[in-house]
């Protein structure tokens, strides 16, 4: 997707400064008699411009010294913080830097009054990115709850809403840009006390921080509403993932899955893997720390879509991959079914957060190929049974439950099971053997791992 421009909020995004704020406002009441608040008064004002904050200590706090007079003394000291020892967001230079080389408009949208936020800016030398500052108090005084100030913004920017990207900390700021028909980057930290789930459903890509986002992480996004304008009935997209695990599958297997699949992704070291089967990958992705440099540059220079990852983030790079096969589909109008292998070898955690993470992908009928075994997800939202074959007599299938309230019918088994009930990561299904032809495992509701031995 383009991105044209950008719009920035500037405190908990760009300046690591809520802690300040909160400290700031609280400690500004009680010096003015007011003893018993806390941080549930910042919650309540954090929204609002400073002003608004400034009337609500005077009206309800019965505060007697004059709006304009605490707004002053505010100001200043917010000043002096910006100017000593509030610290830049870490990665937030170098990923503005990245978006200036490829001469994107930035803009600041912030509550904060101009005349702070300058500072804010001058004291870390980031001015020079941002074409102008738009704040709450210029647009009639209306705060995050309302759109006017990224309207402004992107107004002075000149760029389509629809290709203008929002990078937001707050949760009110991400739901008002998003409501507004931008794009939206959640920015979370380990310290302001966001909660993740008041930011997630409102944003398109979230980050924990800069080291998580480039600008080829945001130009690969395909935002799932293309997807209403599918044909009816298009073909689901066939994405082959090729993992970097440490011990790879083989070429031959590789090379069969790649036969089979419609796209394929390389995954980091996984680019070894693809080249040593003579496969082309359509995309080439990850952090790029296990591969070696010539399969690296191999891979780069052959793959239609390179994305470099950093290496400093919370999700792993198959998470990530698995997220580029996602928005490939959308861009094709397609849904997705998802072939995974490589991605199992090497530790035990990760092969456990492997399955994890396919469970979650459920929607897209995960299938995890390797030379010893294949797994599937089959889920009550997304495919509901696996028909094993001829050839899967005589051979051992396992099913683990890795969703709470999971019931399982199995047939065709020397154990059959008729919607029997499964605890969480429970063995009951462990260890049974394929007898006939035609052998099914079925789920009614939750979802289970199935594993087939080779």
């Amino acid at each position: 997707m383009a991105i044209k421009g950008a719009i920035f909020d500037c405190d908990g995004t760009l300046v690591d400064s809520m802690r300040m704020w909160s400290h700031v406002m609280i400690e500004l009441a009680r010096t003015h008699g007011c003893t018993s608040i806390d941080q549930s008064f910042f919650n309540r004002i954090e929204s609002v411009t400073l002003g608004e904050g400034c009337q609500i200590m005077h009206d309800e706090l019965g505060i007697e010294t004059p709006v304009s007079y605490l707004y002053e003394e505010v100001c200043a000291i917010v000043r002096h913080h910006y100017s000593t020892d509030i610290p830049i967001m870490p990665g937030a230079r170098e990923f503005l830097e990245e978006l200036a080389a490829a001469d994107i408009p930035m803009v600041i949208a912030t509550s904060t009054p101009l005349r702070e936020v300058r500072v804010a800016l001058e004291t870390h030398g980031l001015s020079s990115f941002f074409e102008d500052i738009v704040t709450t108090e210029q647009v009639g005084g209306r705060d995050k709850e309302f759109p006017d100030v990224y309207l402004e913004a992107v107004r002075r920017l000149g760029t389509p809403i629809s290709e203008t990207w929002v990078f937001e900390d707050a949760p009110f700021g991400v739901r008002t840009s998003k409501l507004a028909g931008f794009n939206v980057v959640g920015l979370m930290n380990d310290h302001d006390g966001r909660d993740e789930r008041d930011v997630k459903p409102w944003c398109d890509i979230h980050v924990h921080g800069f080291a998580e986002l480039s600008l080829a992480l945001i130009e690969d996004y395909a935002t799932p509403t293309m997807q209403a304008i599918a044909a009816p009935g298009a073909e689901p997209l066939h994405a082959l993932v090729v993992d970097g695990s440490p011990t790879p599958s083989s070429s031959a297997l590789v090379a069969r899955l790649a036969a089979e699949a419609d796209y394929i992704v390389a995954v980091d070291r996984g680019a070894e893997t693809c080249r040593a089967a003579g496969v082309v990958p359509h995309a080439y992705c990850g952090d790029h720390d296990s591969v070696s440099e010539s399969d690296g540059a191999w891979a780069s220079e052959n793959a239609g879509r390179t994305i470099a990852f950093p290496s400093e983030k919370y999700a792993t790079d198959l998470s990530l991959a698995i997220d580029c096969a996602r928005h490939e589909a959308t861009r094709q109008g397609r849904t997705l079914r998802l072939t995974v292998t490589c991605a199992s070898g090497g530790r035990p955690d990760h092969a456990l957060g492997v399955v994890g993470l396919l469970a979650g992908a459920a929607d897209a009928s995960p299938v995890l190929v390797e030379d010893s075994f294949e797994m599937r997800v089959i889920a009550s939202e997304g495919a509901r049974e696996w028909q094993l074959g001829a050839d899967a007599r005589g051979r051992t299938f396992s099913v683990v439950a890795v969703a709470p309230g999971t019931v399982v019918s199995e047939t065709g088994m020397k154990w059959c099971l008729d919607k029997r009930p499964l605890g969480l990561l429970n063995d009951l299904g462990i260890s049974n053997v394929v007898e006939g032809d035609r052998a099914t495992v079925s789920v009614s509701s939750g979802s289970v791992a199935a594993f087939l031995l080779r």
